[in-house]
């Protein structure tokens, strides 16, 4: 019996550290994704990519160092909301710094992202047939299901 419960204890210890080491997006490395999908879509100028990817940088920052607290101690409400309310400012002061031809262009984006639309694997449909869009909190919710 104690070699079964040794076993099991370590198993869980192997597992446990195997999901712990997932490799993590260095905050570079979003905020460069993140910056580079933009310049493509919205036409960037040098100044603006520059300020847009400042911006993006230190919300990735925020965004990385929560990923790794919720690894460590787990999921926690309060930091989630900081960091939505800090997208929400990032979101603003991106939209500062555009053309309003671009803010437009950054709103349906933003609209994209949160609802879980990939610009590359947009489907096609027939004629006349609407995309079904579901929004708000059963969105989200839709998105981990899938």
């Amino acid at each position: 019996m104690k070699k079964f419960l040794s076993a099991l204890l370590l198993a869980t210890v192997v597992a446990l550290s195997a999901s712990a080491q997932q490799k993590l997006p260095t905050a570079e490395e979003l905020a460069k994704k993140n910056v580079d999908e933009l310049e493509t879509r919205l036409k960037l100028s040098s100044t603006q990519k520059g300020v847009v990817y400042n911006y993006a940088y230190s919300f990735a920052k925020e965004q990385v160092a929560l990923m790794k607290k919720q690894q460590a101690t787990g999921y926690n409400d309060e930091e989630v909301a900081k960091i939505y309310r800090l997208s929400n400012e990032t979101n603003k002061s991106i939209k500062a710094v555009l053309k309003p031809e671009q803010a437009i262009e950054y709103d349906k984006i933003i609209e994209e992202r949160l609802s879980g639309i990939d610009p590359k694997k947009k489907k096609k449909r027939k004629k006349g047939e609407e995309e079904e869009k579901v929004v708000g909190i059963e969105g989200l919710k839709s998105i981990k299901e899938n």
